[in-house]
């Protein structure tokens, strides 16, 4: 074997006397890691506090805009919420403005309010909308914790603020709204549609692990484990959570994945632990066949799941990286849980793991295990002797799939994707009928002069008074508000206006101002990212005329702008990373170039099929109303693509691993190639089926919810299994192997394995 070979495969070698090691004190290792569970059990119920709902985008402009906020200008708004106002007097009233005056006060109050803005306070226009209807903005400071625990304290002073009024004006209604108020709901959203999940999986699953295992003991272990590395999962992630920004996705992932992965991998111990106490081994040797057999082919598995998620690490926003550190956690978990306690425990069941034998499923021997192995052996016999017919037939489907995924439109979804029960929800279009859903959506510009100050000289005043006419002028702006607009563009204004208004408008150092640039209600969330844009190609010299100057953009529809050039950024880099690092483990594993390369491509296969099945159903529409859809959503969230294909390459190598890993094995036992491929599928397509089963269940379950987010990823990773499981790995696999003969385990994979020298040398 070539030396560069030998050392890509050495760390193969160390892996297998790191197993010996665990393997000669395996009860020692499972004490030491049931330990750990135990210890981290506790953690996993308030993990959900600790997660954030808010998007961060590290060093994007948008931060930038929040920071100079918070710095420079020292404003009492950088974080603000919206109380939307119903069932007054309107407020240029006499009457309504003292029972607005009241709401003020009353918030200002509470702890964590650092002001209050209504239509009392500047007189704007901007305040009455439709139907007599009117808003306050309330500024917000973190004090004891995190800044999304003043929504709830907000929650409950607007119920008391309701309960005040009613006796007066019955119809009086006050909601919030805003990016905290919508992400607060979000995470309950969030937090239901796992509940929900897990109410459909985990019966389903069961279900299907006691058709797999006839029995309930042997279904109940690998459900066990899945369960174990959910609540470690979501333990570490809140213990990490209170230093690092961890998104709520992480509850989601964690479930989908954990349910996945922690059941595949013990489901594939437990499969190998059956075999051999089939074959007539007792208890404890038989957990050390499944060990040796399994343990080495669950750790590359692991590690090429793994590895899709450590990509995910390398990109800056809260969200996806949130998403790596699940999947890693998941991935590590489970494959410590299944090499580990699982073994441990099935030497101390031995024969009892087929109690609770359920009628209607066939007794699992010898011959039963023969019988099913010859279905699936005489499948492989027309494989291998039909092999292009074979990937014809399978593979023109998933070309023609593949073929739609190149219209993937990676913008904003078009159409209302909030929880609809939702308080804040329900504000959100109360706004959008008062025609002030621009409040919520408005751009944040700042404006930088290099010498002027805009307080003091006319040079600066004018600058401002420009840009901010400029933009209002544009067909897609409703309103400015800026330093200038508040003083009818007169400078002299200046000193009547309150110290709270100067500080946000205007920096402490006079050079910079902020422009509160409110969209017109029509404009779509692909239209204000389109805006975000144009800013900030234009810039800051065109917009004042001054030489010099500049501008930064933010609000919510610039981070949705930097979020997306972000991930259309780093989708290529990570798609190379991902591919590159998978192929290096499965070289190292298998030894072979072309074992490695058809996994590649085959994968890569596979994804971009389920790829074109998200275009045709979330994009364009089509079956759409079946997953609580009506018509298409017109593109899909830039977070699935990079994310969905970080898990689908990593999950779709977990198939091809376990095929492949037979067939070697058979090689190696001295069968030729047309007899090792339906060997390999007589011993794994069972066991593959039943695996796919589990995770399309698992990931099908959460495209009911009602996270539009998590039903695109669920959507994406049931599909991709699915194609995975069925044509990619029962057909046009095993046909390849067949078209490259012994090609396929060049140049040293027919070379024994270490762990096989190592054991004929005892």
């Amino acid at each position: 074997m070539p030396e560069w070979l030998i050392n890509i495969a050495h760390p193969a070698a160390i892996l297998y006397e790191i197993m010996c090691l665990v393997y000669v004190r395996r009860f020692w290792v499972a004490g030491l890691v049931l330990a750990a569970v135990v210890a981290l059990l506790p953690f996993s119920f308030h993990a959900e506090r600790h997660l954030e709902t808010a998007t961060r985008v590290e060093g994007s402009e948008a931060e930038i805009v929040q920071q100079e906020l918070a710095s420079r200008f020292h404003s009492p708004f950088v974080d603000r919420v919206v109380l939307v106002i119903e069932g007054l007097p309107a407020v240029d009233s006499e009457e309504g403005s003292q029972a607005v005056a009241t709401i003020v006060a009353n918030l200002r109050e509470v702890q964590g309010v650092t002001d209050v803005v209504s239509y009392l306070d500047l007189r704007d226009p901007i305040f009455l909308g439709r139907g007599g209807r009117t808003f306050v903005f309330v500024g917000l400071a973190a004090t004891a914790g995190p800044l999304e625990s003043l929504v709830p304290i907000l929650h409950d002073r607007a119920r008391s603020l309701e309960n005040q009024l009613r006796s007066r004006y019955p119809g009086v209604k006050l909601e919030l709204t805003g990016e905290l108020p919508l992400n607060f709901d979000i995470r309950k959203a969030s937090a239901d549609d796992v509940h929900h999940g897990e109410s459909l999986v985990i019966p389903a699953t069961l279900a299907l692990l006691l058709v797999a295992f006839g029995s309930i003991v042997a279904a109940l272990i690998p459900l066990a484990v899945g369960q174990l590395a959910i609540a470690m999962t979501l333990a570490i992630t809140g213990i990490l959570a209170s230093r690092w920004h961890l998104s709520i996705l992480v509850q989601n992932l964690a479930t989908m994945l954990g349910l996945g992965l922690g059941i595949d991998y013990a489901l594939l111990m437990v499969s190998r632990f059956r075999e051999a106490l089939s074959a007539g081994h007792d208890g404890p040797t038989a957990s050390v066949i499944a060990a040796r057999q399994a343990g080495r082919t669950l750790m590359i598995s692991a590690s090429t799941v793994a590895i899709g998620f450590l990509a995910l690490l390398t990109v800056p926003i809260s969200e996806i990286r949130s998403i790596g550190v699940a999947g890693v956690l998941v991935a590590g978990l489970s494959v410590l849980l299944a090499n580990t306690l699982v073994p441990a425990l099935l030497a101390l069941i031995g024969p009892r793991i087929n109690l609770g034998r359920m009628p209607f499923t066939p007794r699992l021997d010898v011959d039963w295990a023969e019988r099913t192995g010859n279905r699936w052996r005489r499948w492989g016999k027309v494989i291998v002797a039909y092999p292009w017919p074979a990937i014809v037939l399978a593979g023109a489907p998933l070309l023609l799939l593949s073929w739609q995924a190149a219209r993937l439109d990676t913008s904003l979804p078009r159409g209302d994707w909030l929880p609809p029960a939702a308080e804040s929800v329900h504000a959100f279009h109360t706004l959008e009928q008062m025609d002030r859903i621009g409040v919520v959506q408005s751009l944040r510009v700042i404006t930088e002069l290099p010498t002027n100050s805009i307080a003091q000289t006319d040079a600066g005043w004018n600058a401002v008074d420009r840009i901010s006419k400029r933009i209002a002028s544009d067909p897609r702006c409703d309103r400015v508000i800026s330093i200038t607009t508040i003083a009818d563009g007169d400078r002299s204004f200046l000193g009547n206006l309150s110290r709270e208004t100067r500080r946000t408008f205007l920096s402490s150092d006079g050079k910079a101002a902020l422009l509160e640039v409110i969209p017109k209600t029509s404009l779509s969330l692909r239209g204000q990212v389109d805006w975000v844009r144009d800013l900030r190609k234009t810039g800051a010299t065109v917009l004042t005329g001054v030489p010099g100057a500049t501008l930064i953009v933010g609000g919510i529809p610039a981070l949705n702008a930097d979020y997306q050039t972000i991930v259309d950024q780093r989708f290529v880099p990570i798609t190379a990373l991902v591919v590159g690092g998978t192929f290096v483990a499965l070289l190292a594993g298998f030894r072979s170039l072309f074992a490695a390369v058809k996994a590649v491509i085959l994968n890569l296969l596979s994804v971009s099929a389920s790829f074109g099945a998200l275009v045709l159903v979330f994009q364009d529409g089509h079956g759409s109303r079946f997953l609580g859809i009506p018509g298409g959503t017109g593109s899909i969230f830039p977070l699935v693509p990079i994310v969905a294909f970080a898990i689908v390459f990593g999950l779709s190598m977990d198939y091809e691993v376990f095929l492949v890993a037979r067939v070697l094995e058979a090689r190696r036992s001295g069968l030729s190639e047309m007899e090792a491929i339906p060997e390999g599928l007589a011993r794994t397509a069972g066991l593959i089926t039943s695996a796919a089963s589990i995770m399309i269940v698992v990931f099908a379950a959460f495209t009911f919810g009602g996270f539009l987010v998590v039903k695109m990823i669920g959507f994406t990773l049931a599909v991709a299994v699915f194609i995975d499981a069925t044509l990619v790995r029962i057909v046009i696999g095993p046909a390849l192997l067949r078209v490259a003969g012994d090609w396929n385990w060049w140049p040293g994979g027919l070379a024994p394995a270490r762990e096989e020298a190592l054991t004929s040398q005892k």
